[in-house]
Parts: structure tokens; C-alpha cells; sequence
């Protein structure tokens, strides 16, 4: 059994069940303690030929055995079956009950956790949590609950009918067995720090599986293929070296478990066959005192098995706790519900810095964006313009007073409605693995095919899609690898199209595609989002210049705001990039141009 904050309230949920499972249970245990005193009333009968039941001399002959031995091993045998099926149900499965609800509990906390988390926690250690821990955890509820009981009823049972018989010989049985409980509560202490660490050993060995497997393209292209099996063997010896150390210990406290029980069974068989010798006991008395015995070495094996079992569990436990105890770094706080989000959007002074840095990454940033407005944002690389619009879709948290969408503070307008107002194309254009159509379809809670495809039409992407086998219901691979890099980037948008929201934000979005094929993309945008607001991120000057207004940012800090026209005239680090642009782009024609004469 294991118990915790996250876990105690299924006793009560699950109760009923577990209240069944226990009364199988001790039907089941009633009857296994029944079948030693058919076995002693065989042997007496076989060795005299006579057997006292209650007090009364019966002749062993056909019709007893039929009648006292064979009928009632029939209804034994029959509610063991019962009963073992009934607990078996009952138990494991309220412990597979509980398996799921924590893992929907899991699940549901995962999705509620800020992007914070996820730079700490990597997903192959956190799907250790989902598989080997609440598997873990799962066992400890189900097998432990009925462990936990067999071995109090059936132990308690055992010994009352085994104090009846002798009481001497009962307690000369047990002196070993108290032994035998402290040492295996002293070695379970440490094996739970054994199991803590042999979970700590699978989690990394299941992150970098998972890590290398994703980047399998990368690694075959720097043929990097035995640096990574190498640091797989050593990752792997780690998992082997500590769940070695634990097998070691548990196999210590079996052989422990086996030493005492031996050292019992040459107890009964001596001091037993001394009460025999006296006539104290007959030989199928001391057959019925072993049967009972033997029914009490399985609750000593079992608390055996709890102590390690518990071990695992609360390790396991404590793992899944610090997922389910974590809380968002992002969070609603004295918020007030908005109907509708127009998209004016205002940071006034903001100065932010991410939570594991000491870094300013913005520096007193102000600007304005109005409603409908189409507004590009540049920089060189590490300026800070993912961290813009980062903290305009609440990704992390902002001073209050420095950041307003439609006049009302950021951190006073519920997450979910800024989010919800937004559509969002981020760098790394992430796609499922599923169909092209339920992909665009994602954004949004449903759609007919029509809008699918008008979206896949404004990202230019459609007539790629119906040049696939399955046009959109091809199914594309993990993180959309079957599709090139540009159709990943227009799939993307696409999707962000198909929410239709009055915010839309486009990280960097058309940077692998070509000159004409953005230039239709944007078009269409221009189009498709009049009077929305529309934020587009880029390196390219030519992606940005039609812009109603551009922000140039450099070093965390607004350098200039305005038009194309005015930033040439106003702003020489503008200037000097535009100019820059032109040079590589000049050198680059010309270079063609001469690959075209030399052919």
C-alpha cells in the first residue's frame, strides 16, 4: 500500500470495490485454512482407521471420506475460484482505475504548466512519470491493497488456529518471524533510495533516446553515429549498474526471507515431533499445525514483498508529486473577463528579463500598434523579437502596467482570452503527426474542408497539397519531416490563417520559402486581414518594407518606429542594413549571372 496527498482520496473513491475485494479475500483465506484439517483427518484415518471429529470417533471408510472430505473440498475449491476471481476484479481494477485518473491528473497539470517547465524538465524524463513510475505507482495500489490484507487476515487466521493446537509451539514459530519483519523494515529504508536512483538512471536513459531518436537526421549528417552509441553504452551501464545494486538488495532480503523461514520449519519438525513422541500431538495433527504454517509464510513473504514494493512506490510517488505539486509560473491573477480583443497593443517602458537568467533581454521597450495595423518587426539575431511577442501572448510574466492590449493592463485580461484573440506562427513551425487537413484544421474547433483549403490557398500551399497521393489526407511524419521546410512553414500559417483571430503574429514564417512565393503570401495577408492586426517577424528587408509601420530593434532596446520611407531617412542602423540586403543580393545575381555565361 502507499499513501500520499495525490493518492489517498481513491481509497475513498474506489471503496466500494476495494470493500468487495477484501471480502473475497477473506473468503478465499477462511477456505485455504480449511484444507489442513481435511488433510489431518486423512492421515489419522489412513494411519488408525478411525477419525474424531468434535469429539465424536467416526470409521474411516468410503462414505466418510465422500461425505467429510471429498464434499467439502469441492465447496473449497469452488470458493477459491469465486473468491480469487472476485478480488483479483475488485483490486486490480480499482488499481487500474487509478492509473488512469492520475494519468488524465498528470496530463491535465502538464498542459497547465508555464514554458519555464518545459526548459528544465526534458519530455523523455517526463515520460518516465507516465510509464515506469505510474506503473510503479499503479502496482503498489492494486497488488499492495490486496497484499497488505491477505497477509493480516490470513496471518492472523493462521496464527489463532495455530495457538489453539500449541501455544508454545506457536510462539517458538513466530520468535523468528518478528526477526525477520525488523530486518526487512531496516533494508526496505534503503531500498527506496536504491529504487530512487534506478528510476533516476531510466529517466536518463529514456531522455536521450528520445533526444537522439529526434535528431537522428542530424546526427547521420555529422555521422555521429558511434559517439552516440558510445554515450548510449555508457547511459546504459548506469541503468544496468543501479538496477543490479537494487536486485542485489532485494535478492538479500529473499535469501534473508528463506534463512528464517528454513529456521522455523526445523522448529516444527523437532519440537513438533517431540508432541508427537509424548502423544501431545498424532501425525495428523502436526500435517494440519505445517499447513497452517505454510499459510503463514505467504503474509510473511508478502510483507516482505510490501516493504519493497513500497519502496518502489513512494520513489515512483514522489516523482509523479513533483509533477502534479508544480505550479505555473504563469498564472490569472485578479483578472476581468473581456468579450472581444480588437488588437491595439501598447508596451509602455517594459523591461524584462527571463525568469533563469540575470540578463536584461528587453530594456525599457515602448511602442504602439494599433488595431488593423500591419507592423514588421527587425533585428539582427538575439535583439529580442521573439521575446516581444513571447510576452504578448502571456508566455511569461510582465511587470504590471507595461503591456496593454486594447487599453486594459495584460496581466488584468485572462490568458486564455489574449491567447484566444491571438494566432500564432511560431520559428519552429511544429506540426503533428496526423493529416494535413486536421493539422490547418487544428486551430480551430471544427471548419468545413472548403475553409481548409481557402487557408491552404492564402499560404500558397495548396496546390503542393494536391500533388500529394492523399492531397489533405496525407498523413505527415513526427514534427511534419516528410514535408519540406517551406511546405512546413505554409502549412503552418495556414493553420494560423484558418483561426482567423484579430492578432496574428508570424515568427520569422516565410523565411524558406522563396522571393515570389512570399511576395503571394503576403499579398494574400494584405487581403485576406484588412483591418486585423498583423505582427510579422523578419530578416529579410523585403518582407517587411510594405509595412504600415516597422520596429527596429537592437540590443533588447527600440531603436525606430515608422514606415519604410521614414526609418531610411531617420535611422542609419536601418539604413545600413537595407543597404547590406542589396549588396549580398547584387553579389548574388551577379554570381548567377556569370554561372549562366560560363554554361
Amino acid at each position: 500500500m502507499i499513501f500520499g496527498k495525490h493518492i489517498n482520496k481513491y481509497y475513498l473513491r474506489y471503496s466500494p470495490m476495494l470493500l468487495l475485494g477484501v471480502l473475497a479475500l477473506l473468503l478465499v483465506d477462511y477456505m485455504q485454512l480449511v484444507i489442513p484439517e481435511l488433510y489431518r483427518m486423512i492421515i489419522n484415518g489412513i494411519d488408525n482407521g478411525v477419525v474424531n471429529v468434535d469429539g465424536v470417533d467416526y470409521v474411516f471408510n468410503m462414505t466418510f471420506l465422500l461425505d467429510r472430505v471429498c464434499r467439502p473440498m469441492l465447496f473449497v475449491i469452488v470458493g477459491l475460484i469465486i473468491g480469487r476471481f472476485l478480488w483479483r476484479i475488485c483490486f486490480f481494477g480499482a488499481g487500474v482505475k487509478l492509473e488512469t485518473a492520475l494519468r488524465s491528473k498528470m496530463f491535465d497539470r502538464a498542459k497547465d504548466l508555464s514554458q519555464q517547465y518545459y526548459q528544465v524538465n526534458k519530455v523523455g524524463n517526463m515520460m518516465s512519470y507516465f510509464t515506469n513510475d505510474l506503473d510503479t505507482v499503479q502496482e503498489c495500489f492494486g497488488w499492495g491493497i490486496m497484499m497488505f490484507f491477505d497477509a493480516v487476515l490470513l496471518g492472523i487466521l493462521a496464527i489463532i488456529k495455530m495457538a489453539k493446537m500449541n501455544p508454545l509451539l506457536t510462539l517458538l514459530c513466530m520468535i523468528p518471524m518478528v526477526f525477520l519483519l525488523a530486518a526487512s523494515l531496516i533494508v526496505g529504508k534503503y531500498m527506496t533510495v536504491k529504487w530512487d536512483k534506478r528510476q533516476a538512471a531510466f529517466s536518463s536513459l529514456s531522455d536521450f533516446s528520445q533526444e537522439t531518436f529526434a535528431g537522428i537526421a542530424v546526427v547521420k549528417a555529422f555521422v555521429k553515429e558511434t559517439k552516440e552509441l558510445l554515450e548510449f553504452k555508457k547511459l546504459s551501464k548506469i541503468n544496468e549498474d543501479t538496477n543490479v545494486d537494487y536486485t542485489k538488495l532485494s535478492v538479500l532480503l529473499h535469501v534473508s526471507l528463506t534463512l528464517f523461514i528454513e529456521s522455523v520449519i526445523c522448529i516444527i519438525i523437532g519440537y513438533g515431533g517431540f508432541l508427537v513422541y509424548n502423544k501431545t500431538f498424532d501425525a495428523g495433527m502436526l500435517l494440519e499445525f505445517v499447513g497452517y504454517f505454510n499459510s503463514v509464510i505467504w503474509p510473511v513473504m508478502a510483507v516482505s514483498e510490501l516493504i519493497g514494493m513500497h519502496a518502489q512506490g513512494k520513489a515512483s510517488l514522489n516523482r509523479i508529486s513533483e509533477l502534479l505539486d508544480a505550479e505555473p509560473d504563469v498564472y490569472d491573477k485578479n483578472v476581468e473577463s473581456i468579450e472581444s480583443i480588437r488588437g491595439d497593443i501598447e508596451f509602455k517602458d517594459l523591461t524584462f528579463t527571463y525568469p533563469d537568467g540575470d540578463v536584461e533581454v528587453l530594456s525599457n521597450v515602448s511602442f504602439k500598434i494599433n488595431a488593423g495595423e500591419r507592423v514588421g518587426l527587425i533585428g539582427r539575431t538575439g535583439s529580442g523579437k521573439t521575446t516581444v511577442v513571447d510576452l504578448i501572448l502571456r508566455t511569461y510574466n510582465v511587470p504590471d502596467g507595461t503591456l496593454f492590449i486594447d487599453g486594459r493592463d495584460v496581466n488584468r485580461i485572462p490568458i486564455k482570452s489574449v491567447r484566444a484573440a491571438a494566432a500564432y506562427v511560431p520559428q519552429d513551425n511544429f506540426l503533428f503527426s496526423d493529416t494535413i487537413e486536421n493539422n490547418i484544421r487544428f486551430a480551430t474547433d471544427g471548419g468545413e474542408h472548403s475553409d481548409v483549403e481557402h487557408a491552404a490557398k492564402m499560404a500558397d500551399v495548396h496546390d503542393n497539397i494536391v500533388d500529394f497521393p492523399l492531397q489533405y489526407g496525407s498523413v505527415l511524419g513526427e514534427r511534419g519531416v516528410t514535408v519540406s521546410g517551406g511546405q512546413k512553414q505554409r502549412i503552418s500559417i495556414a493553420r494560423a490563417l484558418m483561426k482567423n483571430a484579430p492578432i496574428l503574429i508570424l515568427d520569422d514564417s516565410v523565411s524558406a520559402v522563396d522571393v515570389k512565393t512570399e511576395k503571394v503570401i503576403l499579398e494574400n495577408l494584405a487581403k485576406e486581414r484588412a483591418g486585423k492586426t498583423t505582427i510579422l517577424i523578419a530578416h529579410r528587408i523585403s518582407t517587411i518594407e510594405d509595412m504600415d509601420k516597422i520596429i527596429f530593434i537592437d540590443n533588447g532596446r527600440i531603436v525606430a518606429v515608422g514606415d519604410h520611407a521614414t526609418l531610411l531617412s531617420t535611422c542609419p542602423e536601418y539604413k545600413s542594413m537595407v543597404d547590406l540586403q542589396k549588396l549580398d543580393e547584387e553579389h548574388k545575381s551577379s554570381e548567377k549571372e556569370e554561372v549562366a555565361t560560363n554554361v
